[in-house]
């Protein structure tokens, strides 16, 4: 009996995922625990082990694909049985056997393309076995080269022409479906860092109390941030239609660099951790995302209330962040810079400030509330204390 194996779904939020690496060719024997393809969404990455014995008898993507959740991979079976031994449902409403071609605009797959360019092989001449006639990896193999190379419409000294990987599609289409879907507008505002270097100064001494030698001051302006949503807590919200959601408590998304590219996981009622956890919970999530091995839940952005974006570290000074919808606000924290300001007295000197930058779904929000909560932002961070 043939089993359809299909794309699982990682999180409520996950629409499609990208085959990564297939492990198991057609006709091959697989055995119940066996590997059969590895998977990706933007944020992590996935593994898909066989749940019975069999055959591998038909692929029905390839590597680089982008699969919707739900949509068949491939077909496993018992030992000499084919694809026409029962129709497949392909995820698209219609339904095929082996050999049929399946309509696909897409003829030929990223790796294979690639392939073709590194060793000028003329795919014109290539006749594609993958579904739909998409030329693959396997096409290639022993294929004739060529001077003349017809794999890219743009071929030029002067420039060379890259694809956006799957993950880049993918969050480039959810950024734009932020600016699409919201009113946002950003408001800029310097705080006093004074006594925040006086912390993270202390904390590196190890003044700070036992525990806290690994604070950060991305922890310390977080945990500022926190203490202003409790003042403010119609910023800690989220926008669903004509309906404002108050969360009771603060879900902070904290927005890590990878070489994936940007993630946000969520740290679940960070106003009740103290500096220390929230810390601790921080560098996991930061390091979870970096070798992809976060849970897809804490990345989905209805978990979160308000997020904080810092490129402090990139010496930028003023930015506009994208606000992770359907949350109603964003905080982009900038690089400290020494600044003039009334000392007292008649004495004016420079003072380090840091940058803030607060993106806002106007929507959801004035901006007189909005600059309120900045400023209380701005006050926290002015007058924060490590005990």
């Amino acid at each position: 009996m043939t089993t359809q194996i299909k794309m699982p779904r990682q999180g409520q939020s996950v629409e499609s995922c990208i085959i990564t690496r297939i492990y198991a060719e057609e006709g091959n024997e697989v055995k119940e625990g066996d590997l059969l393809f590895s998977y990706e969404t933007d944020k992590a990455s996935f593994d898909y082990v066989s749940e019975q014995a069999g055959v591998l008898i038909k692929w029905l993507c390839s590597e680089g694909d982008e699969v919707p959740v739900l949509e068949t991979v491939c077909i496993v079976g018992d030992i000499g049985e084919s694809v026409d031994d029962g129709r497949v449902d392909n995820g698209h409403g219609f339904e095929i056997h082996a050999g049929e071609e399946i309509p696909d605009q897409v003829r030929v797959s990223p790796r294979a393309r690639k392939m073709a360019e590194a060793e000028r092989i003329d795919i014109s001449r290539i006749k594609g076995s993958g579904p739909g006639g998409r030329i693959i990896v396997r096409d290639l193999e022993g294929a004739e080269k060529t001077d003349k190379v017809v794999t890219t419409p743009a071929d030029s000294e002067e420039y060379s022409d890259e694809p956006l990987t799957n993950i880049r599609k993918i969050i480039a289409r959810s950024m734009h479906q932020s600016l699409q879907n919201s009113a946002q507008l950003t408001h800029h505002l310097g705080a006093d860092a004074r006594k925040l270097l006086e912390a993270r100064a202390k904390i590196k001494e190890g003044q700070g109390g036992k525990g806290y030698l690994n604070i950060t001051i991305n922890d310390l302006v977080c945990y500022a941030v926190i203490n202003a949503l409790g003042q403010h807590p119609r910023i800690n919200a989220q926008l669903h239609g004509e309906t404002i959601r108050l969360f009771r408590h603060v879900n902070l998304g904290i927005a890590v660099d990878t070489e994936r590219g940007l993630m946000v996981p969520v740290i679940k009622d960070a106003d009740t951790l103290s500096i220390r956890e929230f810390s601790v919970r921080a560098a996991e999530l930061s390091g979870q995302c970096r070798t992809g091995a976060v849970d897809p839940d804490v990345l989905k952005p209805e978990a979160g209330s308000f997020t904080v974006s810092n490129l402090g570290n990139y010496g930028v000074e003023m930015f506009t962040p994208v606000i992770n919808l359907p949350q109603t606000a964003i905080l982009g924290v900038n690089a400290i810079v020494p600044r003039p300001a009334d000392l007292g007295g008649g004495v004016y000197g420079f003072i380090p400030y840091i940058g803030l930058s607060l993106t806002y779904d106007h929507r959801a929000l004035d901006g007189g509330e909005a600059t309120r909560f900045l400023k209380q932002v701005a006050e926290e961070i002015k007058n924060i204390e490590i005990k």
